[in-house]
């Protein structure tokens, strides 16, 4: 990645005085982190631009802050840019044919070009690493704030940089960040962490009914009469996926829930090393090596999915 393409988006946020910017649906705290951080940094550098970061919000993740509502019929001539997100049919609350030009921030996999400008890095932990060295290659200013929502964006999605994407470049701009800012880390940590006992109560129960075969791979389907025993959203559910990882008899593990109002099942797939992304993208799904997920619309085709993760499993050993 060259400096070229960071200045090439300076250059064209200096361009448009209205800017969108948008993440996926379902987000995780790096894709809201890097939305409203970036919505943040630009309105920082540029007071009188008009910037919006859009989405449907997200109760658990509203130490981020406040999201905003627009009608784009409203929008003359503006700037989209998408992040975190590689195709534009998992974008929330924004429609492309609605902005004069379009960019994308992303780590995730694609291969496509979707946007007129794209900043794509798939060895890069996080979005919001991508976007701490936006800034720091190109003078962007930054306060305290803007930089613990980017530190807490990283931290989640290395988990705490546990995971493989963790890279020199990930440690060093995090260390950046908090060195060049100053701010405390614990009540972050709490920000991110912090549960209540209904939650870890979830947690034994997914660790004691799931199925884990020979081969290790492991799966549970969750229902909506489990959610409700123990008084847990749906995301939440789904995100202690990532909460699994150093059990030494699973390679690879996998959530399913029925999600009603879409008359779906989202998985979430989660591995130790076997790369699941191209069996997830067999079954409309997809994502970055060992953290996928997939919607499927039949049982059947979600007992398919686990039958050939579980497949994938056996020929690593």
């Amino acid at each position: 990645m060259t400096s070229s393409v960071f200045k090439q988006i300076v250059k064209k946020i200096k361009e448009y005085d209205e800017i969108v910017i948008a993440r996926h649906i379902g987000p995780d705290p790096d894709a809201i982190a890097s939305t409203i951080a970036l919505r943040d940094m630009i309105k920082f550098n540029f007071p009188n631009k008009k910037v919006y970061a859009v989405g449907s919000g997200v109760s658990r993740f509203k130490y981020f802050g406040a999201l905003d509502k627009i009608d784009e019929k409203d929008l003359n001539d503006a700037l989209l840019i998408i992040c975190d997100v590689p195709k534009f049919d998992r974008v929330d609350s924004a429609s492309k044919e609605n902005y004069k030009y379009t960019i994308k921030i992303d780590h995730h996999p694609c291969d496509e070009i979707v946007c007129d400008l794209e900043l794509v890095d798939e060895t890069s932990s996080s979005t919001c690493q991508l976007i701490t060295e936006l800034a720091y290659n190109t003078k962007f200013k930054m306060n305290k704030d803007i930089a613990e929502k980017l530190f807490m964006g990283i931290v989640s999605d290395s988990d705490r940089f546990l995971l493989s994407y963790t890279t020199p470049k990930t440690l060093l701009l995090s260390s950046k960040l908090l060195n060049d800012y100053k701010f405390e880390l614990m009540p972050l940590y709490n920000n991110l962490y912090e549960r209540p006992i209904s939650e870890r109560k979830f947690e034994s129960y997914i660790i004691n009914n799931m199925t884990i075969t020979s081969n290790g791979f492991g799966y549970i389907k969750i229902t909506d009469d489990v959610i409700n025993e123990f008084k847990v959203d749906a995301g939440t559910a789904s995100n202690m996926v990532n909460d699994l990882n150093f059990i030494k008899e699973l390679k690879v593990w996998a959530f399913s829930s029925y999600d009603e109002k879409l008359d779906l099942y989202k998985i979430n797939i989660r591995s130790r090393g076997i790369v699941i992304n191209e069996i997830a993208s067999h079954f409309n799904g997809g994502g970055h090596k060992f953290a996928s997920g997939a919607r499927i619309k039949t049982e059947e085709e979600v007992n398919e999915l686990f039958k050939c993760l579980d497949e994938a499993c056996k020929e690593e050993e």
